[in-house]
């Protein structure tokens, strides 16, 4: 081993032994069940510029992950997808799935939620409740957080449009509970880049979008800084769409766009940096995947160390979620879907993600049962505690096929990140229709190819039954939203409107002052049991309504 390496080598483990003091390793030894030892880390003693490359776990530029134990001290976040019907019926999914084992809590919104709409506004009829759970007012956060102590869970929130105000009521149930803010944890997804691109749940134009975001930035900088104040995301990208290459490269762009905004807001680098989080999809080409989260860290701290010049090192960490991929999921045959998942949620556990959704295998016919969901749970605690591939930390690294094809990863990633910076960055993109295009263009020949059955899809193209047998389905009850309409107006009825009134108009004059954070005011209408409706028609009144 030469100087360089060593010193290197050297430099890891006393960051190791620092790591070790505040997270010990969940063994004292890893043993193979035929009792052979399995050592925290391999790598080539030969190949320096190997190691200069990779560098090692928790070490720039993270190929190997960003921790320097990685699972040999914790286990990924295990972080179920719930959400459906009244905020009563998730609360008892969320506490069953905490009694199963699960650590962190993630939250699916219902569609009028997700665009800013109180449950009796006549765009939501038919739709309440049906994808996720009906949020109208911080009455019904916290009958979603009962009895939930909100310092011991974290909370992911996949909202973007909307994502202050649901913060808001997040911080509302907290401050309720007796939580100081900088107790709370958790993320909310905030990304509405990606709404433009792939998903289309946005309410405003991007220039009032992007403020939104970095006054969320800034405010939880000051005053919730344990929040993952956005988890930019590729998993919608990818469900588009797109290939691996195309989900990596639009959403690092992305990433770029907000560092952009929040730079132009007047927050330094390294104020918000270190609380940016990405979500990304993982499919069924196993090797694809791996390479792809080990590229995409490098891309990401490459690009924040040299092309921005951050200086501490948690601003280079790609930090991200993973969730495996809905759109793989068939409605044919599905406890095939049990198969595929385990394959997806067992390549990001070897490409090194922070927190994991499992998918459920009835999710392309329906929102998941109680069964299909702990099945999906107990899919993660068995590639945490069986298969032994989180005993060692990047087990997969050195390989000649998976390190090749990280590198060409890295540079089909690279290519388009320079005709994105070409076209004017990721919002003139957006605006242009460029990523639309190519993942328009990518969906299209894939179709093709299952349909000429060149792209084998098991149960679906090859391997059929004549005759389906689906498991049984969950229902969401209609009268949900009979119920739910009733709640509004009961809050509507019980709450004071001089304080409802004056806290919408404070945000309304806000709005008009673009040096003015929104977020505090937001925060004082949602404690005084504003609607969402009622607060996202005020911003619908000042920033319009973008029609795409």
């Amino acid at each position: 081993m030469d100087d360089n390496k060593n010193n290197l080598r050297e430099k890891w483990e006393n960051e190791v032994h620092s790591t070790l003091k505040r997270f010990p390793e969940r063994k004292e030894s890893f043993m193979t069940s035929s009792n052979i030892n399995v050592e925290r880390l391999y790598e080539s003693d030969q190949d320096s510029n190997y190691v200069e490359k990779l560098g090692y776990p928790g070490e720039y530029p993270y190929t190997r992950g960003i921790q320097p134990t990685m699972y040999r001290s914790r286990f990924w976040t295990m972080r179920q997808y719930a959400g459906f019907g009244s905020a009563e019926e998730t609360n008892k999914r969320f506490r069953y799935l905490l009694d199963q084992g699960q650590t962190g809590l993630s939250v699916a919104f219902d569609l009028p939620t997700q665009i800013g709409y109180d449950s009796d506004d006549p765009m939501s009829e038919g739709e309440v409740g049906k994808v996720g759970v009906a949020i109208d007012s911080l009455h019904d956060m916290e009958k979603l957080f009962d009895q939930i102590p909100l310092d011991q869970v974290s909370t992911s929130m996949t909202i973007n449009a909307p994502a202050s105000v649901l913060l808001c009521m997040y911080i509302a149930v907290g401050e309720k509970q007796g939580v100081p803010l900088d107790k709370l944890t958790g993320t909310i997804q905030n990304d509405i880049l990606k709404e433009y691109i792939a998903r289309g749940t946005y309410i405003y134009p991007p220039k009032p979008s992007m403020r939104l975001i970095t006054n969320i930035f800034a405010y939880c900088q000051q005053f919730v800084p344990k929040f993952n104040t956005i988890s930019i995301s590729g998993y919608h990208i990818r469900e588009a769409g797109s290939t691996a290459v195309q989900e990596a490269a639009f959403t690092i762009a992305n990433g770029m766009a907000y560092v952009d905004a929040a730079l132009e807001s007047g927050l330094a680098i390294d104020d918000f940096a270190p609380r940016l989080a990405f979500f990304f999809n993982a499919h069924n080409n196993f090797f694809e995947e791996v390479a792809k989260f080990r590229a995409a860290r490098r891309v990401w701290a490459k690009i924040m160390k040299e092309h921005y010049q951050a200086k501490n090192p948690k601003s280079w960490k790609m930090r991200f979620h993973t969730q495996t991929g809905g759109s793989t999921l068939t409605a044919q045959q599905p406890d095939n879907n049990i198969v595929r998942v385990t394959l997806q949620a067992l390549a990001a556990v070897m490409g090194g993600t922070q927190s994991l959704h499992t998918n459920s295998r009835d999710e392309a016919l329906s929102l998941p049962t109680e069964d299909s969901a702990r099945i999906a749970l107990r899919t993660q605690q068995i590639i945490a505690n069986e298969s032994g591939v989180a005993d060692t930390i990047d087990p997969l690294g050195g390989s000649f096929y998976v390190e090749e094809l990280t590198d060409k990863m890295e540079a089909e990633i690279g290519k388009y990140l320079d005709r994105i910076k070409d076209i004017g960055g990721a919002v003139k993109a957006v605006e242009e229709g460029f990523m639309q295009r190519e993942i328009q263009h990518n969906a299209y020949e894939t179709q093709k190819r299952i349909e000429k059955e060149e792209e084998i899809i098991v149960g679906l193209n090859k391997f059929t039954l004549d005759e389906e047998v689906n498991p049984d389905l969950l229902k969401v009850d209609e009268e949900l939203e009979k119920s739910q309409i009733g709640e509004v107006k009961r809050v509507r009825e019980q709450r004071e409107d001089d304080k409802v009134d004056q806290a919408l108009s404070a945000i309304r004059v806000a709005a008009k002052n673009d040096g003015d954070n929104l977020i505090p005011h937001i925060l004082e209408a949602v404690k005084a049991y504003a609607t969402i409706g009622e607060i996202c028609n005020v911003l619908r009144d000042e920033f319009g309504e973008y029609t795409g």
